[in-house]
């Protein structure tokens, strides 16, 4: 799967799984918090899936920042022009 085709509900709502999952390994309590993602309000779940989309893009800008320099450095396919 590319990050074109993740969707930034799909990323928030792991996140918050593992987020969730992960707490009590570093000593968080889970009282205050939701237990699940059907029980996070509509609110907060819009501020995760923004934050996910920001995630998304700014992974994706990087990605292509990378592509642009390596494609810097080596001809197409098919382009390349030998000589000696």
């Amino acid at each position: 799967m590319s990050t074109q085709e993740l969707s930034p509900e799909l990323l928030a709502k792991a996140f918050f799984h593992y987020h969730e999952a992960l707490g009590p390994d570093f000593g968080c309590s889970s009282e205050s918090h939701p237990d699940s993602w059907d029980d996070v309000s509509q609110q907060e779940r819009a501020r995760m899936v923004a934050a996910a989309r920001l995630a998304l893009l700014e992974i994706r800008s990087e990605l292509n920042r990378e592509e642009d320099e390596r494609s810097r450095y080596f001809a197409k396919p098919g382009t390349a022009e030998w000589g000696c």
